[in-house]
């Protein structure tokens, strides 16, 4: 389908004026379904449609009342960082009966709503779905009993469905994440965080049980982002005799002086028999073959509890206004369909599709057709159990291949969260391939020193929740000391480089691939992967420790608005890091319902700063008590935080008051967010196996020799994939000046921003979601991919 060139207005081009949208939470509640709330009845609002709550899921629609209310601007502000569902959830008997479904549709059609945004899981979009497909029968059912007039029947002719999937469970075929499921790992890990400090004191195992009954997405992502030492989910049930091959596991990892063991049980794990394996069993049988002091935590009700995460509120927000677009634009030959994310691109795809799809996974279960059904969960389902399996089972010295290659890794740039994730998966993956791994401390300043040290795989236990940088990284580039760097290359025999970093990593890279023509030490494979809170290297769409920055960002902002509850209106004014990108105050400011965000990729002048200000004036005695302004580090030289500050303060006098923060290095710090560990994880994994594969492909005559471009490249997330790019190629597409791509998707993200904090401004709906159908993953011979 052709793309619209230009940018368009909505007023001009998709108006919702005359048509009613209703917005509805049903099942089980998960963080973030609030945020997806909010999206919807402001960008309804935003278009001209008329918006209204159903509060308590379909019992609400059923008893009709006061369960169904319109909606104002007002009535969504202060939601967003609240978790559950503010407008009610329940599960609804009634609603599965005809009667039940004929008194909602009268309910629907005395308020004349046709279009209806249901959040939930895949029981409450089917029997959307299924209301869909009767809504003319119930209609002339209306008719024949006198509750409606004709009319209505041609007025009121179609329902148009769009779905949004709130899980924490992440157990929804056509999504690779759902609203709630990043949230359900962040309460996940902290819990783990805490439990390895009292673990580690006493010498003892823990045996998690998290949530999961059908779905073991939860359980092996915690297990990954936590390195834990066995994991059980019902997609993989352990072969007969896992009990002792479990308890040799835990064994040997003690007898490698570690003093803690983490075992994570999905509530539903099953063994190849259909036999539940519950905690208490694993606890008792650690007790019984091992004798080591062993606990058990269940983590229950805490999952779904909280406040929803940066990724949460920004997912459920791109989720509301995409399911807004997709009601607008459909016809009454329009499938139902859900909004979904598909790496880092939101899509529409049959909804019926996905529903099937995920009752195929349960069917391949039952069936012990286990491989099938970790297929039918999605690429990303699969390379997370992919990766665990590559990272947590270490292969005896007579199982691993013999390659006699060495490679080394390194971190460069500042610290990020999730570097040493990033260092530990580089390190396994390149063991468990036949590698020697070496450790370079310090960056290149450490590389021409000579701090390089060979790592083992019990070297890097522990360091996935670890943050900043245990290696030590530092800015120094390479092209200074390149003669001596070159040396310790050929003293080592280094025959690959993975390099881990930000914008300074990317440029390391460049001088390197220049030095190849002088020193043949460096014409070897070299690989980077972005690590840097900026999100600021060309190449990749996202980059490792970005999502634990917002997370900072977020959580602060959260308690700096609370700080002003209860006293007068009040406008903060917040100052982010990233020195030229504007990712983290953009992003941050839409994860924290900010008003205004000052960057130096969208040039702004008085006039602008004015105009923020009479908008928040307004709002001020209108409606909001409290006002937030993100302003980027190096947005404008003139424009300063104080200068914002104090423009604020003079121009809302008597209205509103203002306070500024410098959130500063708080944003580089803390342990890595769930996103980040995983994230680096994957992307690390995938980096050594292409390291592996270029190796060979370069081993010539006894001597590892790669000169040519695509044997130096950067591995970054591009839309949908992970993709490698040749770094040469990259000086094109970057802003070397400013440290910036010189195109970034997230400026698509902005306009939003604004139209949820209620500015007039034009939207670019030539990225939206087309309908797409779902893409099958059957099983394969043989799959090495560990793509996201």
């Amino acid at each position: 389908m052709a793309q619209p060139d230009s940018k368009k207005i909505f007023f001009e081009n998709l108006s919702g004026a005359g048509k009613a949208i209703a917005v509805l939470t049903s099942g089980g509640d998960a963080q973030g379904m609030n945020a997806a709330v909010r999206a919807v009845v402001r960008m309804g609002l935003y278009v001209g449609a008329k918006v209204y709550f159903i509060h308590e899921g379909y019992q609400g629609m059923v008893d009709g009342g006061e369960n169904i209310r319109e909606a104002t601007w007002e009535s969504v502000s202060s939601m967003l960082q609240v978790g559950g569902t503010v407008i009610g959830s329940a599960r609804c008997k009634e609603f599965r009966t005809h009667e039940g479904r004929l008194k909602a549709a009268h309910n629907l059609v005395r308020h004349g709503i046709t279009n209806l945004c249901v959040i939930g899981g895949d029981g409450s979009l089917t029997g959307a779905n299924l209301f869909r497909e009767e809504w003319s029968g119930l209609l002339g059912e209306l008719v024949e009993q006198g509750l409606i007039e004709a009319s209505a029947v041609q007025k009121y002719s179609a329902l148009h469905i769009v779905g949004m999937v709130g899980s924490i469970d992440n157990d929804f075929c056509g999504t690779d994440m759902t609203i709630g499921t990043d949230s359900a790992l962040h309460r996940i890990i902290e819990v783990v965080d805490a439990i390895m400090t009292t673990a580690q004191s006493h010498q003892r195992t823990f045996v998690l049980e998290v949530m999961g009954r059908h779905c073991g997405y939860l359980a092996l992502v915690s297990a990954l982002a936590c390195g834990a030492d066995w994991v059980l989910i019902p997609e993989m049930p352990p072969e007969d005799g896992w009990e002792e091959k479990m308890c040799q596991k835990l064994s040997a990892t003690r007898s490698r002086g570690t003093r803690l063991n983490i075992i994570i049980v999905a509530e539903g794990a099953l063994d190849m028999h259909g036999k539940p394996i519950t905690s208490s069993f694993v606890k008792d049988l650690v007790v019984k073959c091992l004798g080591f002091d062993t606990r058990v935590t269940i983590l229950g009700h805490v999952q779904r509890g909280g406040t929803p995460s940066a990724f949460d509120r920004i997912l459920a927000s791109r989720m509301g206004v995409e399911a807004v677009l997709a009601l607008l634009e459909t016809t009454a030959n329009t499938p139902a369909c859900v909004v979904s994310l598909y790496g880092n691109q939101s899509v529409r795809l049959p909804l019926m599709e996905c529903v099937q799809m995920t009752q195929e996974v349960q069917k391949a279960m039952d069936e012990k057709r286990f491989e099938e059904a970790v297929k039918l969960r999605g690429r990303s389902f699969e390379n997370n159990l992919k990766t665990y399996k590559l990272l947590a089972h270490r292969k005896p010295e007579s199982e691993l291949p013999t390659s006699n290659f060495n490679v080394a890794v390194l971190n460069v740039g500042a610290p990020a969260a999730g570097m040493n994730a990033a260092v530990r998966s580089a390190v396994r993956v390149g063991i468990s391939e036949g590698h020697k791994m070496f450790a370079v401390s310090d960056g290149f300043e450490g590389f021409y020193k000579g701090q390089i040290k060979e790592f083992k795989w019990a070297d890097v236990g522990g360091w996935t929740g670890q943050g900043g940088s245990l290696l030590g990284t530092k800015r120094t580039l390479p092209a200074k000391h390149v003669d001596k760097i070159a040396e310790q290359m050929r003293k080592h025999n280094i025959n690959a480089l993975l390099i881990i970093g930000g914008f300074e990593a990317f440029l390391s890279l460049l001088e390197l691939l220049t030095a190849r023509g002088k020193y043949d030490e460096f014409c070897v494979p070299m690989v980077m992967v972005p690590a840097t809170v900026s999100n600021n290297v060309p190449g990749s769409d996202l980059s490792v420790g970005a999502d634990t920055a917002l997370n900072a960002i977020t959580t602060t902002c959260d308690r700096i608005k609370q700080s002003a509850s209860g006293t007068k209106r009040r406008v903060f004014i917040i100052e982010t890091m990233g020195g030229y990108c504007g990712y983290l105050a953009s992003v941050g400011g839409l994860a924290a319902g900010a008003d205004a965000a000052y960057i130096y990729e969208e040039p702004f002048d008085i006039r602008d700063l004015q105009a923020n200000v009479e908008h928040l004036t307004e709002k001020m005695k209108t409606s909001i008590q409290r006002g937030l302004v993100l302003r980027n580090e190096n947005c404008n030289d003139n424009y300063t935080t104080d200068f914002i500050y104090q423009l604020y303060s003079e121009e809302g006098r008597g209205v509103f008051d203002c306070r500024k923060n410098v959130l500063g290095h708080m944003q580089q710090g803390g342990a890595p967010s769930p996103f980040d560990r995983n994230f680096g994880t994957k992307i690390s994994a995938k980096a050594m196996q292409w390291i592996s594969k270029k190796l060979v492909e370069a081993f010539r005559q006894g001597r590892v020799f790669a000169n040519t471009e695509d044997s130096c490249c950067l591995l970054g997330m591009r839309r949908r994939a992970l993709v490698f790019q040749p770094v040469v190629q990259l000086k094109e597409e970057t802003d070397f000046v400013h440290r910036i791509p010189k195109e970034q998707w997230w400026l698509k993200l902005r306009p939003l921003m604004k139209i949820l904090a209620k500015y007039k401004t034009s939207y670019d709906i030539s990225d939206a979601g087309q309908l797409e159908h779902v893409v099958r993953n059957r099983p394969k011979e043989s799959d090495a991919s560990v793509a996201m």
